[in-house]
């Protein structure tokens, strides 16, 4: 995939690559444990799982297999949470979309504003058929984004996740191109 036309632009964030320089901010975000309460996998415990992810993330997008973008708050500079596109299925036209917000920016529409961008970008330059999400289904605040994004449920993967000892169900989530509504 051809990821060249970025950053995303919103009226409050720019969706860019994470970069070495947010390592502060994504640990604060997945090292929270109620961020993290419905993820797949558990809280991060150091600095060094956020460098990590920060080297998996660039070597994904250079190949163009995948790309995690910071939600970069335009006001003051800070990455406030990430939106990803990954399982990408070029001969499919697909790819799976995922995202984290920290808890402090919880509520204010942040989330709302970045996956439009994103979802308009898969569906516009990057030329997808399909989206999908993956979400545990007790997540309400999750299911109602993709909602307002025009996500479908489509069916249940019961007790796929074990994370930290505890089991938990997949919620599965598709939206088509055709279904997308462009906001006005």
């Amino acid at each position: 995939m051809d990821f060249s036309a970025l950053p995303l632009l919103t009226p409050r964030l720019r969706l860019r690559p994470v970069a070495a320089a947010d390592a502060a901010d994504l640990y604060a975000i997945f090292s929270d444990p109620q961020t993290l309460r419905y993820w797949s996998s558990p809280p991060w415990v150091s600095m060094d799982q956020a460098y990590l992810s920060i080297a998996r993330d660039e070597a994904a997008l250079a190949a163009g297999e995948a790309i995690r973008l910071g939600l970069e708050r335009l006001s003051d500079g800070r990455v406030i949470g990430v939106c990803s596109l990954f399982s990408l299925s070029p001969q499919n036209r697909r790819a799976e979309i995922g995202y984290a917000l920290a808890r402090d920016a919880w509520g204010q529409g942040w989330m709302d504003e970045a996956l439009r961008a994103l979802v308009a970008h898969a569906f516009g330059p990057l030329g997808l058929h399909r989206l999908e999400a993956d979400i545990d289904p007790r997540n309400a605040a999750s299911a109602r984004a993709l909602q307002r994004l025009g996500f479908r449920e489509e069916g249940r993967l019961r007790e796929r996740w074990i994370v930290a000892g505890e089991v938990s169900d997949s919620g599965l989530w598709g939206l088509l191109a055709r279904d997308w509504v462009t906001p006005s």
